[in-house]
C-alpha cells in the first residue's frame, strides 16, 4: 500500500446537493427553506433562547430572591490562620498591605478575619472587616483591631 493508492470506503464520498440550481434539479425555487419567513431569508440566525415564537423558558420560570448588583466579595481568613502566617511570612501587623506583599491577596482584595480557631501570637490586625468573635480573640491574645 502506497500513499498514492489511498481511496476512501466505498459510498463515503458523495457530491453536494446543489440547492437553487432550476426546478428539474428537485432543490429549486425555494431552496429547501420552505415558503417566506425569517429562516427562509438570506442572513438569518436565530436569537440566543428564541424558541420560535413559544413562550422562552427563562420567561416561563419564575424569578425569585434577590440578587446584588453591586456585591462586596471578602477574601477570607480565619482566626487559625493567623499563627501559620506569622510565623511563614513573619508579619508583625496582619494587614492588606503585607498579605499583598507576599503574594497571598490581590492590590485590590478586600480581607475578613472569621473566628474559626486559635490564636497565640500577639498580632495588629489591620483589614477591612471583622467578626465580633474574631476581635474578641485577637484582643484576648493581646494583639489590637484596626477597620481599614
Amino acid at each position: 500500500m502506497n500513499l498514492h493508492s489511498l481511496k476512501p470506503a466505498k459510498g463515503a464520498v458523495h457530491k453536494e446537493k446543489r440547492l437553487g440550481r432550476g426546478e428539474a434539479s428537485g432543490k429549486g425555487g425555494t431552496s429547501t427553506k420552505g415558503n417566506k419567513g425569517h429562516q427562509s431569508r438570506n442572513g438569518y440566525s436565530s436569537k440566543k433562547g428564541h424558541e420560535g415564537g413559544q413562550m422562552p423558558i427563562q420567561r416561563r420560570l419564575p424569578k425569585r430572591g434577590f440578587k446584588s448588583i453591586d456585591p462586596v466579595e471578602y477574601t477570607i481568613f480565619n482566626i487559625g490562620q493567623l499563627d501559620h502566617l506569622v510565623e511563614k511570612y513573619g508579619l508583625q501587623d496582619f494587614s492588606v498591605d503585607n498579605l499583598y506583599a507576599n503574594g497571598l491577596v490581590n492590590k485590590t482584595a478586600k480581607v475578613k478575619l472569621l473566628g474559626q480557631g486559635d490564636l497565640k501570637a500577639k498580632v495588629t490586625v489591620k483589614v477591612n472587616a471583622i467578626s465580633e468573635k474574631a476581635k474578641q480573640l485577637v484582643e484576648k491574645a493581646g494583639g489590637s483591631v484596626e477597620l481599614v
